[in-house]
């Protein structure tokens, strides 16, 4: 069977873009802005609507445009359902059965990429995947998305590092380094499996493995050569040095214990991984995988330095409030977060059109 063509795609982009936008107004309904009933009355949910339906989806489309077979769409269309079932106020078990038919999916999706290419980065990937799979089958049967949330972090951190390793085969990396990285995977997954029953272990054994894999990572990645370069590659190589001194932080704030349920830094800690390390990866990678997923040409412009760099700037504010027990600094640098995450999609359509435009796809 051939795949689906980018028309096709695009209901599934808009459904995980409408989670996102749900997902933020929810969050900022946390952080007392007034917003729309339908986003106050989701704010209970919004690291579901962000992780397990906007991520999810996007992430899962990704991966089924990679692997070209129509039945892994179920996925990222899965998941995006899942998102509106939590925007229309639902039952909590619709959004939750959603979310895990749609891991499901995308487990079997990387079990056939395993199948074509079994290599270190795409095991890690498959591995991923299952941790997505882990945090839904946890909210379903614990009911609460806070259960979830190691498995739905070792989801994303997983899927990013699996990303990165594939491209340090282009370097000249010793041996004993992907035997380090592997220990380091080991221990985010046994810090996500022993929270479940000893939280206080599991959850610095999990931030542990964080700031591990962050210093792996400022150690070994391809970024801090590209940095050097210019235009696109410098750009996504600081998008993913940022990312990563931020995952350095969350892992230094988790092993305070700023990852457990209550803690007065778990916002600041959940943030440093979602957005600070998250969607840095997204800013970066976005003007790649975009065209990709939906055929659009994406011309660089420097423009893109703007939302990344309210992005960091507003989340840095948002942790010193946190940090200071400054609710105020707190509930602004949320709001700017916000203001970051439009712009950036407001500078990506932005090249989009000019794309459509230029011939060559040049700026």
């Amino acid at each position: 069977m051939s795949d689906l063509r980018p028309a096709a795609r695009l209901p599934m982009l808009v459904l995980g873009m409408l989670s996102l936008l749900g997902g933020v107004l929810a969050g900022l309904a946390r952080l007392d802005w007034a917003m729309p009933g339908v986003a106050a009355a989701a704010a209970g949910g919004h690291g579901a609507l962000m992780i397990a339906a906007f991520l999810g989806t996007v992430i899962s489309l990704e991966r089924a445009v990679a692997l070209g077979r129509p039945w892994a769409y179920l996925a990222p269309a899965l998941a995006g359902l899942g998102g509106m079932a939590m925007l229309a106020a639902a039952p909590p078990v619709l959004a939750q059965v959603l979310a895990l038919a749609a891991s499901v999916v995308l487990a079997a999706a990387s079990a056939a990429v395993l199948r074509r290419q079994m290599a270190p980065f795409t095991v890690v990937l498959a591995t991923g995947a299952l941790c997505w799979l882990a945090g839904n089958l946890t909210w379903l049967v614990n009911g609460l998305p806070a259960a979830a949330v190691p498995w739905w972090l070792a989801f994303l951190v997983l899927t990013i590092a699996g990303e990165r390793l594939e491209l340090t085969r282009f370097l000249p990396t010793p041996a004993v380094a992907q035997r380090i990285f592997f220990a380091i995977v080991g221990a985010i997954l046994a810090g996500a499996t022993l929270g479940l029953v000893e939280p206080d272990a599991g959850l610095a054994l999990f931030s542990a493995g964080l700031l591990a894999l962050a210093l792996w990572l400022l150690r070994y990645d391809l970024a801090r050569r590209n940095a050097r370069q210019r235009g696109l590659t410098r750009f996504i190589a600081l998008c993913l040095l940022a990312g990563y001194a931020w995952l350095a932080c969350a892992g230094l704030m988790g092993l305070a214990g700023g990852f457990q349920p209550g803690h007065p830094w778990r916002d600041a800690t959940l943030h440093a991984v979602g957005l600070g390390f998250v969607f840095s990866m997204i800013f970066g990678h976005a003007p790649i995988i975009f065209p990709a997923v939906m055929r659009v040409k994406i011309p660089w412009h420097p423009a893109f330095y703007l939302p990344l760099l309210v992005l960091h700037g507003s989340l840095a504010l948002r942790v010193w409030g946190v940090l200071g027990d400054a609710f105020a600094l707190r509930r602004e640098g949320g709001l700017v977060n916000a203001v970051a995450l439009l712009l950036f999609i407001a500078t990506l359509l932005a090249s989009v059109l000019r794309g459509a435009r230029s011939p060559e796809g040049e700026s």
